[in-house]
């Protein structure tokens, strides 16, 4: 009898992975679980009335744009909405700065494409997000960490002979921090004076629970030029302003830059759902992200105000860590070296508690004495038990230590 033939073996990439992340991933199985892991807004924030209105009038109105395919930059409409909202004094954007994505990731995930050359130098804000490490990862990047709150931190330096930098600069992911004007105007600065370009990810940019926003890289980098051609690429989506299952994103840059990414686009999805973007056209044309803002700023932060006070509770002497000023995450640094946050996630997942530990938001996978806690979800009693069993949890992971 033949012996059939062996297959090829899969990408080497996919060898390059851990278990943790797979882990949290599969933890929402476990009965009565309080996860305070993901990034995940809650659904009470999301019109749905409004946005069943606006669908049903997507389809009967506009059944061309919404349930064709469509141009891969996106639909026009939306595309200048996007560019009307954006554009400030000093910072003019057209149509042709505008590429609409598949969410944020894919807007990542095409940078990769466009950008990373295989084993390419990416300069980081450290710690980083994980969906960007996890979109870049098949090119096998190495990393430059920017930790921009260190006093020594040069942006320019850290940008040299990088193929891009990545920074989010409001209220990082995961660390929650805001990188400040002054450090702002330094990215821009350095990103001109060294060719680099920039990637500004900005998800959390309208969740300010305390003082008023501040100005983005890509504003401080308009020149006044005719049509906005600097070195910032500045990513948005509407997951945290109105529903995360739109899956609409966008990046805003120079235009050659978009036309590089429009042609990575074309072979990945060809086009964003029609439908999904006509539904954000009209939603931004009624002023509904807007509209909705303060009820979403006025229960998020009474969550991040909740789980403060429950960690200040049940986490004082275990852990230290600074109250956000926005964002969706708290990050907390385990005060005892000894503790192993990868152990910890196995105990905290024992006490049906789920966090996300500091190893997966580094490229090598090192740093295990944070976790990253999510306020957005839960709440105010979920959250007070969440800290609880954290608490146990980590007295029983330094125990075992």
């Amino acid at each position: 009898m033949t012996r059939p033939l062996r297959r090829p073996g899969l990408a080497r990439w996919l060898a390059d992975s851990n278990d943790v992340t797979q882990m949290f991933l599969a933890a929402g199985q476990i009965p009565d679980l309080i996860n305070m892991a993901g990034g995940l807004p809650d659904p009470e924030t999301w019109p749905v009335s409004d946005l069943s209105r606006l669908a049903t009038r997507a389809i009967t109105e506009h059944s061309g744009e919404a349930l064709a395919y469509g141009p891969i930059e996106g639909l026009a409409g939306l595309r200048d909405a996007i560019a009307a909202r954006f554009s400030a004094p000093g910072l003019r954007l057209g149509r042709e700065n505008v590429l609409i994505t598949t969410g944020g990731m894919q807007a990542l995930d095409l940078i990769g494409k466009v950008l990373i050359d295989q084993g390419g130098l990416i300069a980081a804000q450290s710690p980083a997000y994980l969906g960007a490490l996890d979109a870049w990862k098949p090119r096998s990047p190495t990393y430059r960490p920017m930790r921009v709150e260190a006093a020594d931190f040069d942006p320019a330096a850290a940008l040299r002979d990088a193929q891009f930098g990545y920074v989010v600069p409001n209220f990082s992911n995961p660390t929650g921090r805001l990188v400040g004007v002054e450090d702002r105007r330094a990215f821009v600065a350095a990103a001109e004076a060294t060719g680099t370009w920039l990637v500004e990810d900005d998800p959390y940019g309208t969740l300010y629970y305390d003082g008023a926003p501040l100005p983005r890289m890509l504003t401080l980098s308009g020149r006044d030029e005719p049509v906005y051609d600097g070195p910032i690429i500045y990513l948005g989506t509407l997951s945290k302003e109105l529903a995360p299952g739109f899956r609409i994103g966008w990046v805003i840059a120079a235009p050659d830059m978009i036309r590089a990414l429009v042609s990575a686009k074309q072979g990945s999805d060809m086009c964003t759902s029609g439908l999904c973007q006509r539904i954000a056209q009209d939603a931004f044309a009624a002023g509904l992200t807007e509209r909705i803002l303060p009820q979403v700023l006025g229960l998020y932060r009474s969550r991040r105000d909740a789980l403060c006070a429950a960690m200040s509770r049940h986490l004082d002497g275990l852990f230290s860590w600074e109250i956000p000023t926005g964002g969706m995450f708290v990050w907390a640094t385990a005060l005892n070296p000894a503790l192993d946050t990868d152990v910890l996630l196995r105990e905290a997942l024992a006490h049906k508690v789920c966090v996300t530990p500091s190893s997966v938001f580094d490229p090598e996978g090192r740093d295990r004495r944070s976790i990253r806690i999510n306020f957005t979800l839960n709440a105010p009693g979920k959250l007070e038990e969440g800290a609880r069993r954290l608490a146990q949890a980590t007295r029983a992971a330094l125990g075992a230590a």
